[in-house]
């Protein structure tokens, strides 16, 4: 009998992206909810896409070059999907972080190889230390090093609109009435969300940030402001700048939630549903349920979460 060569793959990059949709079913929301799980991807996170995607481009534009050097600022997962591609595609990977990163998120980078440079979470954004100017520094002085910058790379929602909103959208037959997803460097919600709402454009986007952001103020007022500014602990939700990646144009709503409620959420969900999501999954389950008045049982939503918990063991 001849091998059903269906699900064999030649590396595990054809195997990013197609992640799939789950029923959830313990929500005590009045709407039929579906969760759209990223952690499927072999990285473990939905930025996976934008790594393969964004680094595919700057080979195709003989940008990135045999031998070259990836220059990446990042909290964690962009990191470790750039770390794992490297890793297969021989090039050298540098990562600039910051001290709010999980000490499991930094363990995987060095196992892949990268080289981890930790910054002060406290820096600006424009600051000499923060790790945004560091990444910048550091590409800037060595030779064949391109610096991804997925806060201004417009492949970073570029690589959502071709990829996850198309799937929402088929997986739910266009049935989708809304979409909830983190805002952090803006990509995928932005992504997704202006393919979904080319679709049919009375699909609800809502925004997830953190208090102590400046998200959700600026898109409320246009303000950029600073007095928004506080700490928090959860990783790859909110931002203390706008990032030239996220684009508001598509998104209805913005919902802040703290990090106290968020995590809260995190170990009674993977009780019931057996299902462990990261920090950033709390807080869409919170932000889900600080809107649940908005939801009726004709509605489709869909929650993307964006990576698995075991990478903050650590932190939850």
């Amino acid at each position: 009998m001849a091998a059903n060569t269906q699900h064999l793959h030649q590396n595990f990059l054809t195997t990013i992206g197609n992640t799939p949709l789950i029923r959830l079913n313990s929500l005590p929301l009045k709407a039929m909810i579906y969760g759209k799980f990223e952690s499927f991807n072999p990285g473990h996170s939905a930025k996976d896409r934008i790594a393969l995607h964004m680094v595919a481009k700057l080979e195709k534009e003989g940008k990135l070059k045999v031998g070259g050097t990836v220059v990446e600022a990042s909290s964690g997962n962009t990191a470790r999907s750039l770390a794992m591609i490297c890793a297969i595609k021989n090039y050298r990977c540098v990562i600039f972080t910051t001290t709010k990163i999980s000490n499991e998120k930094k363990k995987i980078l060095q196992l892949y190889g990268a080289e981890v440079h930790v910054c002060p979470k406290e820096a600006k954004y424009d600051a000499p230390e923060s790790y945004y100017e560091q990444a910048a520094a550091f590409a800037e002085k060595t030779e064949g090093a391109i610096y991804i910058n997925q806060y201004v790379n417009n492949g970073n929602a570029e690589a959502h609109y071709l990829s996850t909103g198309p799937e929402i959208w088929e997986q739910t037959k266009g049935n989708i009435t809304h979409f909830i997803c983190c805002a952090g460097t803006g990509g995928t919600i932005s992504g997704a969300a202006k393919y979904l709402k080319e679709q049919n454009p009375a699909i609800q986007i809502w925004a997830e940030d953190d208090v102590g952001s400046l998200l959700t103020k600026y898109f409320n007022t246009g303000e950029i402001d600073e007095k928004e500014l506080a700490p928090y602990a959860l990783e790859g939700v909110g931002k203390n700048m706008i990032p030239g990646s996220l684009d508001n144009t598509y998104i209805d709503t913005y919902i802040q939630v703290n990090d106290t409620e968020s995590l809260a959420r995190i170990k009674p969900f993977a009780i019931s549903e057996g299902l462990l999501v990261g920090p950033s999954g709390g807080a869409v389950l919170q932000a889900l349920h600080q809107q649940k008045k908005m939801l009726n049982p004709s509605n489709v939503v869909v929650a993307l979460f964006s990576d698995h918990g075991v990478s903050y063991l650590s932190k939850l």
